[in-house]
């Protein structure tokens, strides 16, 4: 089988995307738009062609670019993702798209975007034009679960978009205000999917809605598993049930359950990756103790086990953000993190062993996976 992978990762200051037909030696194309917030890169997987990008640039405000040819050249969205001018009055306007998806397998050309402040848009036409999902956006307790005074030091956000593979009309949304919400017709309506999952900031700490759902990771082989990693906490739920399980409490005492992101194993649904960080009272997001490392389970969260050969064995104070964790789908999986002091490191064994591929790039917003 080829290792052929190319990384596309986004920054504070611009974008840049690593390439290797063996996962072993790398180059580098970039910077790409440098100076800009390049907050997401994703391939297209149903042409294996188009990149996709959401960006907040300093002279054309937040917009998405799409290209066709590996990145050399990029066009702008002649309409970016924006609220109906009509939201002026309650000044929602789109201050960065956050994430962006390629639709189902049965659509091609559908895109979808997630923003902030939490917003959620759709392009028919392979990212040229974008319009307002109104079935979110202005949904009746649209202000009860994205409140104005919500969100993260970046701003309030609807971070991921989540597409059930066997059903278009099947999705799921992660936000920082409101936890995760489900739709089964293709979001025309959403409910709260939050039961269990604890919200320690409020006086009721288990609310309907009101959590801060950092990563969502739908299992492949088993889309009925999705993983989360919360503001507060690792869980799992087995759907039809609607009750998400914390299984991070089986994570080491001094470590914690508390970070940005969790990958689900391509291949085997029980498997799966978190990086931890420092979520203690004064929450320094920074690695705890200053010595990096993966936890992995093999057994859907009954138990996790320390990945961190490779990595610094003390004084490495950084960590990884939402979009900055990922996987290839290769045997044996590759796992790719970017840090916050501009690393990336990769393991080419399911996390057995980390090196480091890049350094002194800016802060590291987004990683993304894809096939070369």
């Amino acid at each position: 089988m080829s290792q052929a992978t190319q990384l596309l990762i986004g920054t504070r200051k611009g974008a840049w995307i690593y390439r290797s037909d063996d996962r072993k030696a790398w180059r580098v194309q970039g910077p790409i738009f440098l100076g800009h917030i390049i907050n997401h890169i994703v391939q297209d997987p149903r042409d294996g062609r188009t990149l996709m990008m959401a960006a907040k640039t300093g002279h054309l405000g937040p917009t998405i670019f799409r290209s066709h040819d590996g990145g050399e050249t990029w066009t702008e969205a002649a309409t970016p993702p924006a609220f109906p001018p009509s939201d002026a009055a309650n000044a929602r306007a789109v201050s960065h798209s956050f994430w962006v998806e390629p639709g189902h397998a049965s659509e091609p050309g559908v895109w979808w975007a997630g923003a902030s402040p939490p917003g959620l848009f759709r392009s028919a036409d392979g990212g040229v034009t974008w319009e307002s999902v109104e079935g979110f956006n202005a949904h009746p307790k649209y202000w009860d679960w994205c409140p104005e005074d919500g969100g993260t030091p970046d701003g309030a956000l609807l971070n991921q978009i989540v597409i059930d593979p066997r059903d278009k009309d099947h999705m799921y949304i992660a936000t920082s205000t409101g936890g995760v919400f489900e739709t089964l017709d293709y979001g025309r309506s959403w409910a709260p999917l939050n039961k269990n999952v604890e919200a320690n900031f409020f006086p009721d700490p288990y609310p309907e809605y009101g959590q801060d759902a950092h990563y969502l990771a739908l299992c492949a082989t088993n889309p009925d598993r999705l993983y989360q990693q919360n503001h507060c906490g690792i869980y799992r739920v087995d759907r039809p049930s609607d009750a998400w399980t914390r299984i991070g409490k089986a994570m080491p005492e001094e470590i914690g359950d508390i970070g940005f992101t969790i990958l689900a194993h391509p291949r085997d649904a029980d498997t799966a990756w978190v990086f931890p960080m420092d979520g203690s009272d004064v929450w320094p997001r920074t690695s705890p103790g200053g010595k990096p490392a993966v936890y992995r389970t093999q057994d859907a969260g009954q138990s996790w086990s320390r990945q961190d050969q490779g990595f610094p064995a003390e004084q490495a104070w950084f960590t990884v953000k939402r979009q900055a964790f990922c996987a290839d789908a290769q045997t044996p999986v590759g796992l790719y993190l970017g840090a916050t002091n501009g690393e990336v490191w990769m393991s080419d064994d399911e996390g057995g062993h980390w090196r480091r591929i890049g350094a002194h790039l800016p802060e590291i917003y987004s990683v993304v996976a894809a096939p070369l």
